[in-house]
């Protein structure tokens, strides 16, 4: 990678899913990485050994970031290893497939949904933000949803809609106030991509047919990870404050609410 001499990633949630896709992808590209983990040691350490095995460099960190100070100590323990950091990815955050009208959530779940999805993010990019500013440099990362950007409403996701828009808002402020550092902060918005889906490459699903994508074919966690791959580059310098949508074109809003009544209805 040039003068991008031993770069350090911090991918958040990379023990599975597009978490992990996007750690092997980064440590194919050169990037020394942080593997992220909450509660699935052994998937953490599988990642690890994957990456290793194949030249690179990596390490296993656990921690709940749904727990006050734990993003700042996370974030502590990676600049304790190697000395820096120069990315981050923030890739974890809840989501309920089920359907569900706001008033049939109860208070801990909403709680959870919005820490999980912003809070979370925002004290991740806080703890970051004073090392990239020190090195003058820095990349970040973080995930929303299709549409993201228009504020729409989503029904049966009211509280994940909410802390997501609010992200997207904050990605772009952030972008804005840390310009001046060589920081950039851009949000990545997957599509549907489910289940074994999301830890496959391109070449996996190129040949399968989705017949709710309108690009007919169904997404990989690759797709996601090739966008922030560019998006981590030094040369990706004049990219921020940008949602960029990885969908194939589908939109995963359905226009009225699909969940069934709650108990107060009927």
């Amino acid at each position: 990678m040039g003068e991008y001499h031993n770069p350090v990633v911090l991918v958040t949630g990379s023990s599975y899913g597009l978490g992990k896709m996007t750690a092997l992808v980064l440590a194919e590209a050169g990037w020394t990485v942080a593997v992220h983990h909450r509660d699935s040691e052994e998937k953490g350490r599988e990642v690890v050994s994957r990456i290793c095995n194949r030249g690179g460099q990596a390490h296993l960190f656990q921690g709940d970031l749904l727990q006050s100070g734990t993003p700042k100590r996370l974030v502590d323990q990676v600049v304790e290893k190697w000395g820096r950091l120069d990315a981050l990815v923030y890739a974890v955050g809840p989501f309920v497939r089920e359907r569900r009208r706001f008033a049939d959530y109860r208070q801990e779940e909403v709680e959870s949904l919005v820490t999980g999805n912003l809070t979370s993010a925002m004290m991740t990019v806080h703890a970051a933000l004073p090392v990239m500013r020190q090195s003058r440099f820095g990349r970040i990362v973080l995930f929303g949803f299709g549409r993201v950007g228009e504020v729409p409403a989503w029904p049966d996701r009211a509280v994940y809609a909410a802390a997501k828009t609010g992200l997207a808002s904050f990605t772009k402020t952030v972008a804005v106030e840390e310009a001046s550092f060589g920081i950039t902060v851009n949000m990545v918005c997957p599509g549907d991509i489910v289940g074994e889906n999301k830890e496959r490459r391109i070449r996996d699903v190129r040949d399968r047919s989705d017949e709710e994508t309108p690009l007919g074919r169904p997404g990989s966690g690759e797709d996601v990870a090739r966008v922030i791959r560019f998006l981590c580059a030094r040369d990706a310098d004049f990219t921020t404050g940008n949602v960029i949508a990885v969908t194939g074109a589908l939109d995963v809003i359905h226009p009225v609410s699909k969940a069934p009544l709650g108990e107060s209805e009927r």
